[in-house]
């Protein structure tokens, strides 16, 4: 009975350390348009309130993430998110200058969350959409992975051992999942992969799910096939990470 007494407290113990290791956000809310023929600009994005070398990384990123977003005006050097958003407005009323009737207003909308955090790593997912006239806007997604132990934004190599090793996993992974032979070419279904040959994308992140691969629109199928995802369990990519996950 002592014994599972001990168990229990030991097991309360462990949970409220994981709850303490969490980091606090807040969702920073937007809304940027300025006149009623102005561009439509819509931000929801978490902010990291701690003062720490962490929270400051986090919150640093996403805004340099906003801003490249954003630019659209060479001649402003934009440093904020205001600033990118005056670049923004500022692409469009020069567009409407050269095409006053056929320049549509322009719209931007970008949603962020965090889809995972453990004791060392955090994943923030950021979602836009951008319209800045044609037949369509551009919708993307983007992860920012974060090294909680050493306060810095991870490049996606940094996550894993070998990141060859890791490719070759993937692309075995991504064959069985669009149903491509493995001793064919990676277009051999109609991808468009460069050289014909598989790479990872340049967005990878980690969600509840698992290790989440995405292709956004253009980088190897049409934009009407949509993202392409891979979803990897942890249990799966565990032999690949730098850190072993639960």
């Amino acid at each position: 009975m002592r014994t599972q007494v001990t168990y229990i407290i030991l097991f309360l113990a462990l949970v409220g350390c994981q709850k303490e290791n969490k980091l606090t956000f807040e969702t920073l809310s937007l809304d940027e348009t300025r006149c009623s023929e102005c561009p439509s600009v819509e931000i929801n994005i978490p902010k990291a309130l701690e003062n720490s070398k962490i929270a400051k990384s986090i919150n640093t990123a996403i805004n340099e993430e906003i801003i490249e977003t954003l630019n659209y005006d060479d001649e402003l050097e934009a440093t904020t998110i205001k600033d990118a958003v005056e670049s923004f407005s500022n692409g469009y009323w020069e567009l409407k200058k050269l095409y006053p009737e056929e320049a549509t207003s322009w719209e931007a909308k970008i949603e962020g969350k965090v889809s995972y955090e453990d004791a060392d790593f955090l994943t923030v997912e950021l979602n836009s959409y951008i319209f800045t006239g044609g037949a369509h806007g551009y919708s993307s997604q983007h992860f920012l992975n974060f090294d909680k132990n050493k306060g810095k934004e991870l490049e996606n190599w940094e996550i894993f051992k070998d990141r060859e090793d890791f490719e070759k996993f993937a692309e075995q992974k991504f064959r069985n999942q669009e149903h491509i032979p493995l001793d064919g070419p990676i277009n051999s279904t109609g991808f468009m992969f460069e050289s014909d040959m598989f790479y990872l994308p340049e967005n990878i992140g980690f969600t509840e799910e698992g290790i989440k691969l995405l292709y956004n629109p253009y980088e190897v199928a049409s934009y009407a096939d949509g993202p392409i995802i891979l979803t990897l369990s942890f249990a799966d990519a565990k032999p690949y990470l730098v850190r072993s996950k639960s």
